[in-house]
């Protein structure tokens, strides 16, 4: 017993492999026997993305209300369809089982590739694994974009621009967000490279979906999904009803819900969010470093969901394996700890039933996830523009092979 708890209480748990291990994946699988056993009203996201490759097959518009099948609508790209029509041909309890293994899988994948030495990815997808459970519960898509930007991120610092731009363009153009991985160009080698195989895969994954519908039929499919997005986008900003909650967990909803219920601004917002981001390109004599590298990264994953009205609950497993790599990567003070179990407070565990009802309801109205991680992003301009990233203790970095 003494040895439990000298294990559990030193900190020892964080940097173990197995742990890491069970607590990732075994969370997520409790949320499969979730869905699975109540398959009827806990499965409508993996409903609306199964029916996107049915819809795209009968050549129906993807992006409509379909209430005999599923609630809400699709809004991902027309190539979305491509990925999820091996789930979908399954039996829906089957489907959703591998669905979940597929997303938590790549994002586990893609963090054991940072160059970070493997303990400290290990206490990584320890401290991470409680939120890998939230957005699993959801049945989302949003592992496998932080994933696709993660290893966007990963192979270009290895030069394997071909293997990067597969993962970057994919998450492009599916979900948009994967557009911010561009960022990272300036960290190729060969940047002709880059180029190309950014025009390779853009091609090749915007036209794969005619595997199973004319090509006349996707370019409308494009069009509805612009209209879509255009009209979403709205109804984030302005919607007052209760499910609108969900949305506009952003800076811009920080702001509307505690400040301005009017604010309308979001363009100004993101004109100076653009400027603070591009402030960290002024420290190129460090674009090869990879500790600048890793708090790039970190900004990255934080910024396309703080800055995006369309970010819900689910969206934040892009961004707190972000806070979560910064931790990790920090020279340990009481401030630093006491930030991060802010951090790990709001942004993880206030919409969690390990908290009260009234805490998530709390949270969710007042769009408080993004908080935490928008102060989480201004401190690591600040420490990149104040070279404060040189700290980090080389031995927790690996070799980039």
């Amino acid at each position: 017993m003494k040895k439990i708890n000298d294990f559990i209480f030193s900190g020892k748990f964080l940097y173990d492999k197995k742990v890491s291990i069970f607590l990732w994946f075994g969370l997520s699988i409790t949320t499969i026997i979730q869905n699975i056993l109540d398959i009827e009203h806990k499965t409508n996201i993996y409903k609306i993305f199964k029916y996107s490759f049915i819809h795209a097959q009968q050549q129906v518009n993807l992006y409509l209300q379909y209430p005999l099948q599923h609630d809400d609508v699709f809004l991902y790209g027309p190539t979305f369809s491509f990925l999820i029509a091996p789930f979908a041909l399954l039996p829906d309890w089957l489907g959703v089982t591998l669905w979940v293994i597929f997303n938590v899988s790549i994002l586990f994948y893609a963090i054991k590739q940072l160059p970070i030495k493997e303990i400290y990815q290990n206490a990584i997808l320890v401290l991470a694994s409680h939120e890998m459970m939230n957005a699993s519960s959801w049945l989302q898509f949003n592992a496998t974009i932080a994933a696709c930007i993660i290893l966007g991120f990963v192979f270009i610092i290895k030069g394997k621009e071909w293997l990067a731009l597969l993962f970057i363009v994919f998450a492009t153009i599916t979900k948009i967000y994967g557009i911010v991985a561009f960022s990272f160009f300036f960290f190729s080698n060969n940047k002709i490279k880059f180029i190309f195989w950014s025009f390779v895969w853009t091609a090749v994954w915007f036209i794969v979906p005619i595997l199973y519908m004319p090509f006349s039929f996707l370019l409308e499919t494009y069009q509805n999904w612009y209209d879509a997005l255009i009209y979403k986008s709205s109804k984030n900003v302005t919607g007052v009803e209760r499910q609108y909650f969900y949305q506009d967990i952003s800076v811009m909803g920080l702001i509307r819900r505690n400040i301005d219920n009017t604010f309308n601004k979001d363009a100004i917002v993101l004109f100076f969010a653009s400027i603070i981001f591009l402030l960290k390109y002024t420290k190129y004599k460090f674009f090869h470093d990879v500790r600048y590298q890793l708090y790039f990264l970190c900004s990255v994953l934080l910024f396309v969901v703080i800055f995006s009205t369309g970010s819900e609950s689910p969206t934040y497993i892009i961004a707190f394996p972000a806070c979560c790599i910064w931790f990790i990567l920090q020279p340990k003070n009481k401030w630093v700890n006491a930030f991060f179990i802010f951090c790990l407070l709001i942004v993880s565990f206030s919409y969690s039933d390990l908290l009260t009802s009234y805490t998530r309801e709390f949270s969710m109205q007042h769009s408080l996830k993004a908080l935490p991680c928008f102060i989480l992003w201004l401190i690591i301009i600040y420490q990149i523009l104040t070279e404060q990233f040189l700290r980090v203790e080389m031995g927790r970095i690996s070799n980039v092979e």
